[in-house]
């Protein structure tokens, strides 16, 4: 049995979106021979309410581990994940967050509204109610009129907004997003990270973001959380000194680049490390 997690322990977890404890992720090895993967290594981390948090590192690090294991879609070997003060499990029954996948995965046979209002039905909201909150989300992701259409009619964007639209649908207070631009192209994504920034502009919800993109991370985000390779462990954690309202022009300022050239030596640490320790973790 847990021994009772202490006063500063509950007022800490009380205050923040997600706090994160020492977590570590070990995979066993598939065979007898090989040894287990070591995902993530004592992993801290909090986020406070209305944080627009992005988690950047080489593939492998452990950065969409990491998100998987704050939503409950993986265990930890190790450690303690708080959602909203409860553990992930509680805050997924919940609907503590909505979760937005690197693919859309929206179901082909069923029109743009259909597919937002599912997850509304399977919580037992009547059609009507649905019908209306899944016209509001998509009016906010700027889909208005596309309601009938069906996925395979939109652009790679346009799906990924649809996604958006569905996760938003039940009011989640958290956000994760696993890299849902990542396979747009450039001025698509950049449209994107616009609307993006709009949304969390208007709503401060808090939004956990996983990302391979330098200028994608310093745009959107309030802190980035750098990563190391595996295992992953958290080397730096960058507040950002933009101002909250941002444009694309931001992104050809001094700021802008003074932030991503921080990111960018941070991986670079990152990579060194793992080249002159690597074989002793």
């Amino acid at each position: 049995m847990n021994a009772p997690a202490s006063p500063v322990t509950n007022a800490a977890a009380a205050q923040a979106a997600v706090l994160v404890r020492r977590a570590s992720v070990v995979y066993p090895s598939g065979h007898r021979n090989d040894l287990p993967v070591h995902a993530l290594s004592e992993v801290d981390l909090r986020i406070a309410p209305g944080e627009f948090v992005s988690l950047i590192g080489p593939s492998g690090c452990g950065k969409t581990t990491l998100l998987r294991v704050i939503a409950d879609l993986e265990p930890i070997s190790a450690g303690e994940v708080l959602v909203n003060g409860l553990s992930p499990k509680q805050a997924r029954q919940a609907r503590a967050y909505g979760y937005v996948f690197q693919s859309p995965a929206l179901f082909p046979w069923r029109t743009v509204l259909a597919n937002v209002m599912l997850p509304l039905q399977i919580q037992g909201r009547s059609k009507a109610d649905a019908q209306a909150v899944a016209r509001e989300q998509l009016t906010r992701v700027g889909l208005a009129g596309f309601e009938r259409k069906y996925p395979w009619q939109l652009s790679g964007g346009m799906q990924q907004r649809v996604s958006i639209a569905r996760a938003l649908g039940f009011e989640p207070r958290i956000l994760m997003m696993d890299e849902p631009f990542g396979a747009l192209d450039e001025i698509t994504r950049d449209g994107l990270n616009e609307q993006l920034q709009q949304l969390w502009q208007r709503e401060r919800r808090t939004v956990v973001f996983v990302t391979h993109s330098i200028a994608e991370a310093v745009y959107l985000s309030t802190r980035i959380v750098v990563m190391s390779p595996r295992p992953g462990r958290i080397l730096k954690v960058i507040d950002s000194t933009l101002p909250d309202a941002r444009h694309l022009g931001l992104r050809d300022t001094p700021e802008f680049m003074a932030l991503a050239h921080e990111v960018r030596i941070g991986l670079a640490q990152g990579h060194a490390d793992d080249r002159h320790g690597g074989d002793e973790a």
